[in-house]
């Protein structure tokens, strides 16, 4: 028969070790759940900083897309900067471990895209202003425009009308036939068969704006049967030419001149006769004179 006295100690040494047993595992178990809880501190830091980093690295780069989209002329060197900051998002995305490192990066390019922006901003101001001065000056240059059409218009109206008031009027244009005596004399006669010459006269006015100096003028005398009488040469100007009966050179110095000539013939026909002044192949007067 065994001895109670042996059964309790037996029995106390088991509680004992059990007990040893628990603390162990109490103590292991709080270890345990010290350790998960700094692992998952430190991972939720680290998933914050990251998400923090990704955050500024997003602000970044709408900052450069909006710089971009003004089109200035520092749009290469903001895509350059843009392109830099895309790169670091992919890389950030790809990381598992300290995102640290990235902030000094982010840092940097926060620092590099404020000078960017800056300068960006000082070229627009400055854009600005010379569009403005563009502006104003096309508008000056267009109410020049305008005003040098309206001379150039005034110009060329007042030289038209300088030209007309230039040219020379030719007036009082008389044709008349004469019998001519054996002394010299003429007698002014209106018989076909009795005349010996056609006296044509005409008279230049006096003009202060003409050109002075020689002028030429070509008579023209058609008969009744439609005939140019006299010398029945031909001169060409352009594309026009004119058979004339004779060309009459008067030196002209702004004065009124008379200008009288004469015309040789014989057997001039009965009818009507047809006179014609020409200055080149311009018509500057006629009249007419019959014959019985």
């Amino acid at each position: 028969m065994e001895n109670p006295k042996n059964n309790n100690s037996s029995l106390k040494a088991v509680i004992a070790v059990l007990a040893v047993l628990l603390i162990g595992s109490l103590v292991y178990i709080f270890k345990l759940s010290s350790d998960t809880e700094v692992v998952k501190t430190e991972l939720t830091t680290t998933l914050t900083e990251k998400e923090s980093v990704m955050k500024d690295l997003q602000e970044l780069k709408a900052t450069y897309d909006a710089a971009i989209a003004e089109n200035t002329s520092m749009s290469d060197e903001l895509i350059q900067e843009r392109d830099k900051v895309v790169a670091l998002m992919d890389d950030l995305n790809k990381s598992k471990g300290d995102v640290s490192k990235y902030r000094s990066q982010v840092q940097a390019m926060q620092s590099k895209m404020k000078t960017l922006v800056a300068e960006n901003d000082e070229l627009k101001k400055q854009n600005g202003v010379l569009t403005t001065q563009r502006d104003s000056t096309i508008v000056v240059l267009g109410e020049s425009k305008k005003y040098n059409e309206v001379l150039v218009g005034q110009n060329e109206e007042l030289a038209k009308t300088v030209e007309k008031g230039s040219k020379l009027s030719v007036l009082n244009t008389k044709t008349s036939a004469y019998k001519l005596k054996s002394s010299g004399k003429q007698i002014e006669t209106d018989k076909a068969s009795r005349a010996d010459v056609l006296k044509v006269s005409f008279t230049i006015a006096e003009n202060q704006i003409a050109k002075s100096g020689d002028k030429t003028y070509y008579v023209q005398v058609i008969d009744a049967k439609n005939n140019v009488l006299g010398e029945k040469k031909t001169e060409s100007f352009g594309d026009n030419s004119l058979t004339y009966s004779f060309k009459t050179t008067v030196k002209y110095e702004n004065k009124t001149v008379q200008v009288s000539e004469d015309l040789p013939g014989k057997d001039f026909a009965k009818g009507t006769y047809f006179i014609n002044i020409f200055d080149n192949d311009e018509l500057v007067s006629k009249t007419s004179f019959s014959l019985r």
